[in-house]
């Protein structure tokens, strides 16, 4: 054996401690350890970025709450040692001679204030690419640090169905009590894992309540902002969780987004011509079955993707960026 090397010891490896998941989050400096009895709050509300989330459903919904409701931020994590910079570089901007700013990315816990003054909190800010065992169970001890009975999380999912038809959701939970009504979509389907299913995986594991909204988003509006879904993901979480949340200026920004993409789709018949048929399909699907979940049906006798994404997507691209110029939010969390 080499000098120095010491030999391999398979049980010493075995006991290595793991990393203290506590030392990814920190506490608000206004937040001292006596105050977090104080700040119990029963629902934990998940958004974060950078999985799929058609429409922007997820960072609509969160903007808005956090625009209409009293909040502060209670926590918040170590994105060093959880984002990969070089894989989703953040903006900075090139002001003549120097640099002017820079989009510092952050991952987030608020505590809420409902209309009625209820509590809850929400988790917000970009999808961890690393660590997601260990911030599995830091966000874990946040539940059970400020005794949350229920994590909720909400996303848009793309699905050949149109915009002028209501809306579809897939529900799940991590008990069958939580998702009650359901008409399952699928069978058992293998997906990319998404940090948020992890969680409510891992808590359904500890036995605890968690449940997902995944709203459907017509394909061809999937990289655009599409206010029904977050409205409709927003109303979700309202029945779920019992919360009393604002949901007017978002259906406002939905009415106004509805009303923008039928003025484009006039100025086009063969646009025009494509919904209809999509719309035809869904009709007739519904009616030969008495249901009303698209998702039921089989997906290969509808319209694809690259038949009407790549027209549709051109004829409004000029909607996304009106989306993006008028929106002076300027955090984006996809």
């Amino acid at each position: 054996m080499e000098r120095g090397v010491a030999p391999f010891d398979p049980v010493r490896r075995k006991a290595r401690p793991v990393q203290d998941p506590t030392e990814l989050f920190q506490f608000e400096s206004d937040t001292s350890p006596s105050q977090l009895q104080e700040l119990q709050a029963s629902v934990l509300v998940v958004a974060l970025g950078g999985f799929i989330d058609a429409g922007h459903t997820q960072r609509l919904m969160a903007d808005h709450i956090l625009e209409t409701h009293e909040s502060r931020v209670i926590a918040s994590f170590d994105v060093d040692q959880l984002l990969d910079y070089r894989g989703r570089r953040p903006v900075m901007v090139f002001d003549r001679d120097h640099w002017s700013s820079y989009d510092d990315p952050s991952l987030l816990l608020h505590r809420v204030v409902d209309k009625e003054g209820v509590p809850f909190l929400l988790l917000v800010g970009s999808e961890p690419d690393y660590q997601w065992n260990r911030m599995v169970e830091a966000t874990s001890t946040l539940i059970k640090t400020f005794g949350v009975d229920l994590t909720v999380s909400v996303h848009g999912i793309p699905m050949a169905v149109p915009h002028t038809r209501p809306l579809g959701v897939t529900a799940h939970g991590t008990n069958p009590r939580l998702v009650t009504g359901n008409d399952p979509a699928f069978g058992t389907v293998q997906v990319p894992a998404s940090f948020s299913s992890l969680l409510e995986f891992r808590l359904g594991e500890a036995g605890l309540d968690a449940i997902g909204f995944a709203v459907h988003v017509p394909h061809y509006l999937g990289q655009s902002e599409f206010a029904d879904a977050a409205v409709l993901g927003l109303e979700r979480v309202r029945a779920a969780t019992g919360l009393d949340l604002d949901l007017r200026e978002l259906a406002a920004t939905a009415g106004l987004n509805r009303a923008e993409i039928s003025r484009q789709m006039e100025e086009s018949d063969e646009i025009s011509a494509v919904v209809r048929a999509l719309e035809q399909q869904y009709d007739t699907f519904l009616e030969g079955r008495q249901q009303r979940n698209l998702l039921a049906t089989d997906l290969s006798d509808l319209p694809t993707a690259d038949e009407i994404g790549a027209e549709f997507e051109a004829f409004l691209k000029d909607v996304t960026e009106d989306d993006e110029h008028g929106n002076e939010r300027g955090d984006d969390r996809d």
